[in-house]
């Protein structure tokens, strides 16, 4: 198929029938060709044999003379629809333009392949269709109520020679245009216009045909939007050869011009302002131009809202066609003449106050004695105002107690004055609001602290719910005309303006309260000037020479300024040389007294100096710290680090301010020997499963001891890396007394740690596993006593690291794998020969019949 690929030309399949003086339009079009995009036509025409040229897109000498004139007019022409089709129309279509049509292309084409011509018959029949209105009331105008029903006609008939259908469309004009309602199309199918389709299901809108090829169009419940004027329009269809349905012609007629009168429901009185106690008076007016026999259903409503549907409002009152009024107490409604119906509210409340409107249905009698519903409407609503008689009274804020300082006692009182008009139905309630005293350019907020309800429920702000919960601000009523707020201890963030808002309640005849008036009082400012708060420590050594062995005495002096009855908590800390172990940081936290006297020891680990350390406050601003039997290893800075308390809320203390005080320093000249320590070990290469020998060994230089003046706690860390980068784990330690600690372990190796000279620590990992690599280091801690008999530590040392590396015993890792993988072979080998000897030997026997053979020996050459 694909070499068969050529140009194509299309018109479509004829006959094309038309009628007679009707616009005629052939479309021609051509696809699968070569060349630029946009193609050239040629149209012909042919009677019998004959074709003569027509019109042609690109060559304008290309019309016959006998059809220069109709196309110079307009009467044909050629209009492109696109670069690949055009279409040709010829307007009032005569019966001598019947015959054969022919579109040509020029070809474009590297090759002659496909057609280049397409030829359609058309067909011009005379016009057989006639459209007329009813004889009887031809351009009749009709005027109807709203909600009547009324009925059109029209006559359409065909007689044309070919086998057509009619189409029938009532319509109505709506403004300038025409509005379709029903159709009967060329199919026998009914088609309800945009906007009629609810109508046409319920029955109001009806299409039906009669005799003498009449339809007529019945609308019963007629509304303001049917009036207009109304016509009947016809189109007649013919199928065409490729069973498609084709419009040949169409035609109308305007029928009547209907209009429709609008019934309105109206309150006649516009907005109302009553006072309480007082009476309402509403009426509902019917406007409509019935004369006949009708009965109206009236039904009253109130909302709170204007845009409240029916289904939201309250009903109020109701009188139905037969004139029957529903039951209400203080509610009355009447029917003063046919179209008028008077609502009348006694006794009007506050709760009275909102939009009140009226709905009517309009009910006429039918033929069978029932009653029909043909028109509803509600009115606009009115807005009814009842104003209260508001008492008159004044409000009047003022503080018994205002703060001086953080955490005073706020009060304020919340006086009414001057009240006038209060009855026994008036209660009073307050409302109190707190604003923040911002920058002249900013946007002042207020927080509302708490307020009261009709029955006096207090409900709190946001600001203060969870400080009343806790009793710090209390709201009470301490009189009639007096109201109440207290802070207890009033922080910095209540600075600020604070005022309050009495709220006048009336009662009402359901004994409801509803709020009639509000008064504002005049603001009052609570506000204090902050200072910082300022601290000063001194510490000072008491003796300026000692030695070791002796007690050191310092005392910290504090002063304060800007804070209100300060307390203080003192902490000492000491900052030891770097070199010392115990606390790499630097900053040690020995004892701390706090704000309540009470003493605690911090960081102080030395057990056998427990009450070494004593901190006692000797006045109320000064303090004193003792430390018994000083160690060459409590050299370094000492300070006093002091906090500044002031009372808080509640009987709690509030931190204000921290001081540092100057640091003390505690130095020793060392006159005994001098340490040092290292690490060695014999075979740092071990594999697995061997035993590791690590030697902690302890050098003097200087001043020679005895083995009985001097002893080491040693410490044995390691570090699970190449490179010295992570936190070292604590192996064992030793102390001087022979006790030996050792540290969790989670693998199967085990330490053992001993003495094994005055000045030699051994260190042994029995079954060493992988995870027992790493660096390996001991840390001395020198103990030394002097001539007075009393020990004294000597600053931690610690050794340089060695690293110890395990590894893998190849051999005896895969020997028993080995062996027991041999067996298995073996065993399995022997068992695969016995099976397989039993199988041959009494499953798979089989016995061979051999045929029998001579054996005769070879006769020897010479014998033959």
């Amino acid at each position: 198929l694909a070499f068969c690929r050529g140009r194509v030309v299309r018109v479509p399949k004829g006959p094309l029938i038309r009628v007679v003086d009707t616009e005629v339009v052939i479309p021609c079009s051509v696809s699968d060709y070569d060349g630029p995009s946009e193609q050239n036509f040629d149209w012909e025409f042919s009677r019998e044999t004959d074709f003569m040229r027509i019109v042609s897109t690109w060559d304008s000498t290309f019309t016959s003379e006998e059809y220069q004139k109709r196309v110079g007019h307009g009467d044909i022409k050629l209009r492109r629809s696109s670069n690949d089709a055009v279409e040709l129309v010829i307007r009032n279509i005569q019966p001598a333009d019947q015959g054969r049509y022919k579109c040509s292309t020029p070809s474009t084409d590297a090759t002659v392949q496909g057609n280049y011509d397409a030829e359609v018959q058309v067909k011009v029949i005379s016009d057989g269709l006639l459209v007329s209105g009813s004889k009887a009331r031809s351009s009749m105008s009709l005027r109807l109520s709203e909600g009547d029903s009324f009925k059109l006609r029209c006559s359409a008939i065909t007689t044309s020679p070919e086998h057509t259908h009619l189409h029938v469309t009532w319509q109505i004009k709506s403004g300038s245009t025409w509005r379709d309602i029903l159709s009967l199309t060329h199919e026998g199918k009914f088609q309800p216009g945009p906007g009629y389709e609810e109508r046409y299901h319920n029955g109001d809108i009806r299409l039906d045909t009669g005799a003498n090829d009449t339809y007529r169009l019945s609308v019963s419940q007629a509304l303001s939007v049917d009036g207009g004027a109304y016509r009947c329009l016809v189109s007649e269809w013919v199928r065409g050869a490729d069973s498609s349905w084709q419009k040949i012609q169409e035609k109308s007629v305007e029928i009547a011009s209907v209009a429709i009168q609008r019934t309105d429901v109206v309150i006649s009185t516009s907005n109302v302002s009553v006072t309480e106690r007082d009476s309402l008076d509403l009426t509902c007016n019917i406007t409509t131009d019935r004369s006949g026999i009708f009965q109206a259903e009236v039904m009253w409503y109130f909302s709170a809202s204007p845009d409240d549907t029916l289904s939201d409002a309250q009903v109020l009152l109701s009188m139905d066609r037969d004139s029957v009024v529903s039951d209400s107490t203080l509610i009355s409604l009447s029917h003063v003449d046919r179209n008028c119906y008077h609502l009348l509210v006694r006794d009007v409340d506050v709760e009275d106050s909102g939009y009140y409107f009226c709905q009517a249905a309009v009910w006429v009698p039918l033929h069978n004695g029932s009653w029909h519903k043909v028109v509803e409407r509600t009115s606009a609503p009115v807005s009814v105002v009842v104003t209260v008689l508001e008492p008159d009274y004044e409000v009047f804020l003022n503080a018994s107690k205002t703060p001086k300082f953080s955490d005073d006692p706020t009060e304020l009182n919340c006086r009414i004055t001057n009240a006038q008009d209060t009855e026994a139905n008036i209660r009073f309630t307050v409302s109190w609001y707190y604003r923040q005293r911002l920058r002249s350019d900013d946007v002042v907020t207020e927080d509302l602290l708490a307020t009261m309800d009709a029955d006096w429920t207090l409900l709190l702000g946001d600001r203060s719910r969870e400080r009343t919960q806790s009793g710090e601000i209390i709201f009470s009523k301490k009189a009639v005309d007096t109201f109440s707020l207290r802070i207890q201890w009033t922080s910095e963030s209540d600075r600020g303006d604070y005022f309050c808002v009495i709220s006048a309640w009336s009662r009402h005849r359901n004994n409801s309260w509803v709020k009639s008036k509000d008064v504002t009082s005049a603001s009052i400012s609570i506000f204090w000037a902050i200072q910082d708060y300022m601290l000063t420590v001194e510490a000072v050594k008491l003796k300026p020479f000692f030695v070791a062995g002796h007690t050191f005495e310092m005392t910290c002096k504090v002063s304060s300024k800007n804070i209100k009855t300060p307390r203080y908590s003192v902490l000492i800390t000491a900052e030891k040389p770097l070199t010392d172990q115990s606390n790499p940081n630097g900053t040690t936290r020995i004892i701390s007294l706090n704000q309540d006297s009470v003493v605690r020891l911090e960081d102080w680990t030395d057990q056998t100096r427990v009450d070494g350390v004593v901190l006692e406050k000797v006045q109320e601003n000064e303090f004193r710290y003792r430390m018994y039997q000083t160690q060459i290893s409590d050299a370094g800075l000492y300070r006093c680090v002091v906090t500044a308390w002031s009372p808080g809320g509640g009987g709690m203390w509030r931190e204000a301010v921290n001081g540092l005080s100057n640091p003390i320093q505690i130095d020793f000249q060392m006159s005994g020997p001098v340490f040092n320590v290292s690490v060695h070990s014999d075979n740092p290469t071990i594999y697995q499963g061997e035993l590791a020998d690590l030697l902690c060994i302890v050098t003097m230089e200087g001043m020679a001891l005895e083995p009985d003046d001097m002893s080491f706690d040693v410490s044995w860390f390691a570090v699970r890396s190449f490179a010295l980068d992570r936190e070292p784990i604590l192996l064992a330690s030793l102390d001087r007394r022979g006790i030996v600690v050792q540290s969790r372990r989670n693998g199967s190796s085990d330490l053992s740690l001993e003495r094994i000279s005055p000045l030699e620590f051994r260190l042994r990992v029995h079954g060493c596993e992988d995870h027992d690599f790493g660096n390996h280091y001991c840390v001395v801690t020198p103990w030394v006593r002097s001539a007075t008999g009393v020990w004294q530590r000597e600053p931690d040392i610690k050794a340089k690291p060695i690293f110890l590396s395990v590894k893998m015993d190849v051999l005896n890792a895969f020997k028993y794998p080995l062996l027991i993988g041999i067996g298995l072979a073996t065993v399995i080998g022997l068992l695969s020969c016995l099976i397989g000897y039993c199988s041959s030997r009494w499953c798979c026997k089989k016995e061979v019949q051999e045929t029998r053979r001579e054996r005769r020996r070879l006769m020897s050459m010479e014998m033959d």
